[in-house]
């Protein structure tokens, strides 16, 4: 792989964790299925294992969005281990916003990611998510300004 080569697939793999993020947070279906392959596998440490497109899309259309009323990720840290068409990513997230009944909350976990690249095209193949804070901002309502 040639420096070139390297630089832009670092940018493509940096491009895939902030789409992850905005596809969420935005409720962007078409962004957020964008990011992984047919047979990708995203597990979720203690909620469940989703494999393949079909099963992601509907864990974030009926799973993740109807849970949280709103969310905000913010990612760093984040480090890649290229190796031709495939490459291990890690980063750090807080992810903070409201829950369906209204009552703020925070989560604090790591993507551990393996990353394919198909016919030049770089996607997730697999993402772990390792929960470490999932808890209740106990009496705090988050709210837009002016409100």
């Amino acid at each position: 792989m040639s420096n070139l080569e390297e630089v832009i697939s670092r940018f493509a793999l940096a491009d895939l964790v902030s789409d992850y993020c905005l596809g969420v947070d935005k409720h962007e279906l078409e962004r957020f299925q964008a990011i992984w392959w047919e047979d990708a596998v995203w597990d979720i440490e203690f909620v469940q294992k989703f494999s393949g497109i079909d099963e992601i899309s509907g864990a974030v259309e009926n799973l993740i969005w109807p849970m949280w009323q709103s969310t905000t990720h913010y990612c760093t840290n984040h480090r890649l281990e290229l190796n031709g068409d495939t490459a291990k990513g890690i980063c750090d997230v807080y992810c903070i916003g409201n829950l369906a009944d209204g009552q703020a909350a925070h989560v604090v976990a790591s993507y551990h990611d393996d990353y394919e690249r198909r016919n030049g095209t770089w996607k997730i193949s697999r993402r772990f998510v390792n929960q470490r804070v999932f808890s209740p901002l106990t009496g705090l309502k988050l709210s837009p300004p002016g409100q």
